[in-house]
């Protein structure tokens, strides 16, 4: 296959299941099955059925391009679920679906910028849910159509005005909506006014809702999040006091206890990520899960605790390259797995007595299943037909020890496709993002279309990351941290990354150590850049993606602006040196490799002023580099910019390694 068509055949056959929710009398499990569709250029998105028995095989039960979110109402007999079908241009719309009932779907609701996380209010009268609320430059005349010239100028007072894949924020806050969930009214908005709201939990009396917030004074300066409740009346109380960041709320079946996720003291990162608990009240939290030194806010994706009964939680945490459901105990008891296996579980719900959660394994796309008994039961088979079309790669795990001999680092390599044990192949070293996330036991369409190129894949999860004890994550914290100080980005990460590599070298004879490349994104892209002014000689091209090549600029220019020093300890306005004594282009004389950019011209989270910088430099000293811009693309263009950026950017990548690694 040419480049093009290893990269459109294993992202263009990519099928998933999503967003798992139980019915309340356990019987059925409606879920979110997501498609890409190269042709078209889109993703398309349906909600599907089925019968937690397996007595009933999995359908759709909607038609639209956009469709998500699926929430129960508390009888059983509604579907309530997002989409985008109102006639106006990039309105969404909130609708109800008979499920147990005869009945035509209805739309309950259209809000023009966006509608996330509904959920039925117990009695079942109202739907609550989280809209962003445009300032009224957005509706001016003449600005209506996104004609800027028409808008008044934005007076920011604040940091955190824009939002990586969102624009700006801080005049589009996300508020909290109720509407009758018989569509006989419009939307309320509960809370009015500059701050953000999200993870609405009703109270099991339907009388009030609570929610995380910066409601603070000084939320952009000392970050600090707490938990809300917020009356039907619009009256908000703080249940939480500006002690650490503490969402995604969860009201026990009794009313009287808030679960929640988070950590303590806003001004160290990264932490690993505890379930907590509050009185519905207020006051005095407690960690539950610290028997657990892991994270329970993954790198798949946030789960919201889910109450069994009123002394037992479900959650999902991260574990060497694992993510695993858990069930929490409210007396602390140690957290107890109850998933099993390489795998990493994305999605989870509870109700009825059944559990549903979506997994995905490195050659299995995702899926839906039921832990019935204490094992799994796949109720979708979208990882078969998957694997039947494009036959994804396996990949051998083994552990190398850190050069300090403190503990040992997680990895993973991935043969080529058609391999031969006689021979030897070229290798590519991947670094991960965060840096606080892990590589793991799930599908990585990277990894497949470098391995089915021909290319040895090398993958781990050095310190800095997730997964591990929560030292592990902060060991890469800045010398100057006032609370953890560490080696510093490119410290102990760097010797990690490299003992892997000279691991992999030594004990796999079908790794050519004359042509090793390597490859990173966001934190990897750093990684990447540090490397190449560090290690030119070891490796014949490195490719440096949506990276951070200057830690001062970046805590200048990056939508997340000034939250950098949590990491880096000092404030870049009072250390400057502490930053650009870390940056990877202060090494930019010494890159003698050839170098692929690429970077997403919408990119707020690592502004492409990175990715010009280091071209500029590179440029003007003469050395090999290859510059690639993509238009309209953000952060995320690797996970869900357009399907053809996506599969022209693995083109980019497969061409440029096959001929600097030849």
């Amino acid at each position: 296959m040419t480049s093009a068509a290893i990269a459109e055949h294993i992202i263009g056959n990519i099928v998933t299941a999503s967003a798992p929710a139980v019915s309340p009398d356990g019987r059925f499990v409606a879920f979110v099955v997501t498609r890409v569709d190269v042709k078209k250029n889109k993703y398309f998105s349906q909600i599907w059925l089925a019968s937690t028995a397996g007595d009933d095989a999995p359908h759709p039960i909607t038609s639209g391009e956009n469709d998500g979110n699926p929430t129960w109402s508390p009888d059983g007999r509604h579907l309530a679920f997002t989409s985008r079908r109102s006639p106006k241009k990039g309105e969404a719309t909130l609708h109800l679906l008979p499920v147990a009932v005869p009945g035509e779907t209805r739309t309950v609701a259209s809000m023009r910028d966006g509608i996330d996380e509904p959920t039925f209010s117990p009695d079942g009268r109202l739907i609550a849910f989280i809209s962003r609320t445009p300032h009224e430059r957005y509706s001016a005349p003449g600005a209506e159509d996104g004609d800027e010239s028409w808008q008044a100028p934005r007076k920011i007072e604040r940091f955190f005005t824009q939002l990586n894949g969102e624009g700006w924020t801080f005049d589009r806050p996300a508020h909290l909506y109720v509407v009758p969930a018989d569509g006989t009214a419009a939307p309320r908005n509960l809370t009015p006014g500059e701050f953000e709201h999200g993870n609405p939990a009703w109270l099991p009396d339907s009388t009030a809702i609570v929610t995380s917030s910066q409601r603070h004074d000084t939320w952009d300066t000392d970050f600090a999040r707490d938990l809300y409740l917020v009356s039907l009346d619009g009256t908000v109380l703080d249940l939480t006091h500006q002690t650490g960041s503490y969402g995604a709320p969860a009201v026990s079946p009794d009313g009287s206890t808030i679960a929640f996720l988070g950590y303590d003291d806003p001004g160290t990162y990264p932490q690993n990520v505890r379930v907590g608990l509050v009185p519905v009240s207020g006051g005095e939290h407690r960690w539950i899960s610290t028997a657990l030194d892991r994270s329970f806010e993954t790198t798949a994706g946030p789960v919201t605790p889910k109450w069994i009964d009123d002394a037992t939680l479900i959650c999902s945490a991260e574990d060497r390259g694992q993510t695993h459901a858990y069930r929490v105990s409210v007396d602390a008891r140690p957290p107890e797995q109850i998933t099993a296996g390489a795998i990493t579980v994305k999605g989870l719900d509870a109700a009825g007595g059944q559990v549903a959660y979506t997994a995905a394994a490195v050659d299995q796309v995702t899926d839906l299943f039921m832990l019935t008994d204490g094992e799994p039961r796949r109720l979708t088979s979208f990882a078969a037909t998957y694997s039947a079309a494009v036959k994804p790669l396996p990949w051998e795990r083994f552990a190398v020890p850190c050069t300090d001999l403190s503990d040992e680092i997680d990895a993973w390599i991935m043969r080529p496709a058609d391999f031969d044990p006689t021979r030897r192949y070229p290798v590519i070293l991947n670094v991960h993002g965060g840096p606080h996330t892990q590589y793991g036991e799930t599908f990585f369409d990277e990894a497949q279309f470098q391995a089915a190129a021909g290319f040895v894949v090398l993958m781990s999860n050095p310190r800095g990351g997730s997964g591990r004890h929560e030292a592990w994550g902060q060991a890469i914290l800045g010398p100057k941290h006032p609370t953890a100080p560490g080696s510093g980005w490119g410290g102990l990460d760097v010797d990690d990354v490299m003992a892997v590599l000279d691991t992999a070298l030594a004990h796999y004879p079908f790794c050519d150590p004359n042509r090793v490349g390597m490859q990173g994104g966001s934190y990897g892209g750093y990684m990447a850049t540090e490397l190449a002014g560090r290690f030119s000689h070891r490796f014949k091209g490195i490719c440096s993606e949506r990276a951070v090549n200057n830690l001062y600029t970046e805590e200048v220019n990056s939508d997340i602006a000034t939250i950098f020093r949590v990491e880096h300890g000092p404030r870049h306005v009072d250390d400057p040196h502490a930053y650009l004594a870390l940056s990877p282009i202060r090494n930019v004389r010494s890159i003698d490799v050839p170098m692929l950019l690429i970077h997403s011209e919408n990119d707020l989270r690592c502004p492409i002023n990175q990715a010009e910088e280091l071209f500029v430099e590179l440029r003007l000293l003469g050395k090999d580099v290859t510059f690639y811009r993509f238009p309209g693309e953000t952060h995320e263009l690797t996970r869900s910019g357009s399907p053809v950026h996506r599969i022209q950017r693995a083109e980019i990548i497969i061409d440029w390694f096959t001929e600097r690694l030849a």
